[in-house]
């Protein structure tokens, strides 16, 4: 099952930074920037359950979308943030196999769902007049289906590929999480046709989403253009959150991904970008651009409020 050489059962965090000193501050930014991600994402879930006004597929996918997004960034960031104040960063390999796995079902989880709700935007612009019967409620809860499975697929595809990996010597993990390409450098067998199924893993569906992503975004510009102009800046304004999402997404996957498996110092950066920064970013470019939702959460804050009186 696992290799006999295995006698390595802990892994050793480098984390952010040495110096204590900017430990100190980055645990006070990432701790804000956390509870800032599952109050935000939350708060879209809330808005979504609690109006009617956003009983469209589109809506419903955003509040799967902020759900996985608390979760993904869960994976790493209470980690993260605890060990900024810990002298030793250990974590069992058990663990470490366990945070890769859910970094990557996620992830999948989220890239799965954003290709879904492109094609919901390409139904709402191009075919309007089926649009309720192509996105019934059973196509959409399918759809979400579909990005759970496809997540769990690509994760576990991923896992058997580092599960097979002898580590017996250096367990010091340059990053503060486990990662393929970091605990790929500490195997201490040749890794190289691994190396390339882990990257082709990860590398094609970064690519083949964003591929399908950006062709359904350029059918939906091509059709806009017979459109009235308040008609086209409505789909223009909801396309535009969605490809600015889609590229904070992908861009730093596809960097990590698809070039040459070494540890750069650009990737700790780069992942904390994904990590923690994007899961920040998507309710909020998602919600304050879009009218609708804005609405919805005043109304939720005004019956809130109506609710303190009482």
């Amino acid at each position: 099952f696992m290799a006999n050489t295995q006698n390595v059962t802990e892994f050793i965090f480098l984390g952010l930074s040495p110096n204590q000193k900017v430990q100190k501050v980055c645990f006070v930014i990432f701790l804000l920037l956390y509870v800032a991600i599952v109050l935000g994402n939350f708060l879209i879930v809330l808005t979504v359950m609690s109006s009617r006004s956003l009983g469209s597929p589109m809506y419903f996918f955003l509040s799967y979308l902020s759900f996985v997004e608390v979760c993904y960034a869960s994976t790493t960031a209470p980690r993260l943030i605890s060990d900024l104040l810990a002298e030793r960063k250990a974590i069992s390999l058990w663990g470490c196999m366990t945070q890769v796995f859910l970094i990557h079902f996620f992830g999948g989880i989220e890239m799965f769902l954003l290709t879904v709700m492109a094609y919901d935007r390409y139904v709402a612009i191009c075919k309007p007049l089926n649009y309720t019967t192509i996105m019934n409620q059973q196509a959409c809860a399918f759809l979400v289906g579909a990005a759970w499975v496809g997540g769990f697929v690509h994760s576990l595809a991923q896992i058997l590929l580092i599960f097979r990996l002898p580590f017996c010597g250096p367990n010091v993990i340059d990053h503060y999480f486990c990662d393929m390409l970091p605990l790929l450098k500490l195997a201490c067998s040749d890794t190289f046709l691994i190396g390339l199924l882990i990257v082709a893993n990860g590398g094609t569906l970064s690519v083949i989403s964003f591929v399908v992503l950006l062709a359904s975004y350029v059918v939906i510009l091509l059709h806009l253009r017979t459109r009235s102009s308040e008609g086209r800046r409505k789909a223009l304004s909801t396309c535009g959150s969605h490809i600015t999402v889609v590229t904070l997404c992908f861009a730093p996957c596809i960097f990590i991904y698809l070039r040459p498996s070494t540890t750069l110092s650009a990737d700790k950066m780069v992942a904390v970008f994904y990590t923690v920064i994007t899961p920040l970013l998507n309710p909020v470019i998602y919600s304050l651009r879009n009218a609708e939702v804005k609405k919805a959460m005043k109304r939720l804050w005004i019956r809130a409020m109506k609710l303190e009186e009482k």
